[in-house]
């Protein structure tokens, strides 16, 4: 990421996926960037988002070498967040882990307990059992 991405004062969407970028840089002039695309890259981690924090709504960065997502907190305005294929080992799911081993799946359970108005569950549909009884009628 070079710096002619400064003369991008406008930009609101800026992809940059496969592109061999091995970290974040020469941000600080887009302003009104909403969603930045650095997908399939090799971004090992978010440094250098902090320029736009106030404004990104959206970031894919899926198919990285990211391990932390130390600095996503920032983000005041980030609605969507893609990350998959990434090393990230600090942001696990304490409840499929704690009921993984159960081949009940009893974690999508628990999950849907603790947010009651959950529809869909690492893309699975989730039906519960009132609804079920309540189609019926």
């Amino acid at each position: 990421m070079d710096e002619s991405l400064s003369t991008l004062v406008n930009c609101e969407k800026l992809s940059l996926s496969t592109n061999c970028i091995e970290r974040i840089a020469n941000l600080n002039s887009l302003k009104n960037l909403r969603i930045l695309s650095l997908g399939r890259n090799n971004i090992k981690n978010l440094n250098g988002l902090e320029a736009v924090a106030d404004t990104l709504e959206e970031l894919w960065i899926s198919y990285n070498f990211i391990e932390k997502l130390r600095g996503i907190r920032v983000m005041k305005k980030l609605k969507v967040l893609y990350m998959s294929n990434n090393l990230v080992k600090d942001w696990g799911n304490p409840l499929q882990e704690k009921y993984a081993s159960d081949q009940k799946n009893n974690w999508i359970e628990e999950a849907t307990k603790r947010v009651p108005k959950l529809k869909k569950l690492d893309g699975i549909l989730v039906i519960k059992q009132e609804e079920d009884e309540e189609g019926a009628n």
